[in-house]
């Protein structure tokens, strides 16, 4: 089985467009016992990421996610990186295991996928806008979270967002894997999400009520 290298963080971009373009970076600290519980915040923070991954068992799938101000129990971006990352390292990994519980997880070449519980996810509010030009224009807040959406073609289930997250040190975050999952699991359908600069999410929910999402990850040396 491969090891992990120590002292070292590896930064990807997740849900990256056509060609890998664009895309949520993240940080992810494969040898997470390396970093103390209580300087992850702070590591975290530095770092700037949106969010940043401490890998504290790789083989059982076990994760710590970090925004720069808070700790999430789950979150879909770290999730789907962190992910195609282990399997790309070695790893057969078929779920992560974050604080909120067992993530089903699968790989397919570039791409990568996770399952959650709207449950689980940050609780920003979910606005439907008039039209993907208003998404465009909004803009943003100071308090608060929020994911604004409109339908770019509703029958083809295409939807552009924007999300804007202060409160996790966040003034507006490039993909959102959270929000799209719960987007779907309220909507009851499958979307495919244009969010940010050119950032695509894919979501689907399944039998067991939980929610897939996915898309393409690289990896930035």
């Amino acid at each position: 089985m491969a090891k992990p290298p120590r002292n070292e963080v590896r930064v990807l971009r997740v849900f990256c467009g056509d060609g890998g373009a664009h895309g949520n970076p993240l940080g992810v600290v494969l040898d997470g016992p390396a970093v103390p519980p209580g300087d992850r915040q702070a590591l975290a923070a530095h770092l700037g990421y949106s969010e940043t991954v401490f890998v504290d068992d790789p083989g059982e799938g076990r994760i710590a996610i970090f925004t720069p101000e808070v700790e999430y129990p789950f979150a879909g971006h770290p999730a789907v990186g962190t992910a195609w990352l282990l399997a790309h390292e070695g790893y057969a990994i078929d779920a992560l295991r974050p604080p909120a519980g067992k993530v089903p997880a699968r790989v397919e070449g570039d791409f990568a996928y996770v399952s959650g519980r709207a449950q689980w996810c940050p609780p920003f509010e979910l606005i439907q806008l008039d039209s993907p030009e208003a998404v465009d224009a909004h803009p943003g807040i100071e308090v608060g979270d929020i994911y604004v959406w409109a339908w770019i073609d509703e029958p083809r289930g295409l939807i552009r967002a924007r999300c804007f997250a202060p409160a996790a040190g966040i003034a507006e975050d490039e993909a959102t894997g959270s929000s799209v999952l719960r987007l779907s699991a309220e909507l009851g359908r499958e979307i495919e999400v244009r969010q940010g600069r050119g950032s695509v999410i894919r979501a689907r929910p399944l039998e067991d009520g939980m929610v897939e999402i996915g898309g393409m990850v690289v990896e930035d040396r």
